[in-house]
């Protein structure tokens, strides 16, 4: 997956947007507020930092040599992981869909109910 295709599945999420709160070489999409990937857009290499449930990132860091512990992240909650490994494409969108899917149900009732989530 390269990064337009990331951008672009990421920004139809429902309610996500966009930042570079890092400065313009830090991309940083959200969901109510809250990030969910954060990739480096200057980099030789494509690489995303994604939420994950704690006991699941560890299992996917001892499957996958592409997927480490979060660089410069909590890395008990966070993954960086390589996408111009070779990851296939379904899992790449499954990890995009379970880091939003943490950052949604971490989001006040009210919140979420105000995003329509």
């Amino acid at each position: 997956m390269d990064i337009e295709t990331f951008r672009d599945y990421c920004l139809a999420k429902k309610a996500t947007s966009e930042d570079f709160p890092f400065g313009p070489e830090t991309l940083v999409l959200k969901v109510g507020g809250k990030m969910f990937a954060l990739t480096g857009l200057d980099s030789d290499e494509f690489t995303v930092n994604l939420k994950c449930d704690p006991d699941r990132a560890v299992e996917l860091r001892e499957q996958y040599a592409e997927i480490q512990p979060g660089y410069h992240m909590n890395k008990k909650h966070w993954n960086t992981v390589h996408f111009e490994g070779g990851l296939d494409q379904r899992l790449l969108r499954e990890l995009i869909d379970h880091s939003y899917e943490l950052v949604v149900a971490s989001l006040k009732k009210a919140d979420r109910e105000a995003l329509d989530l």
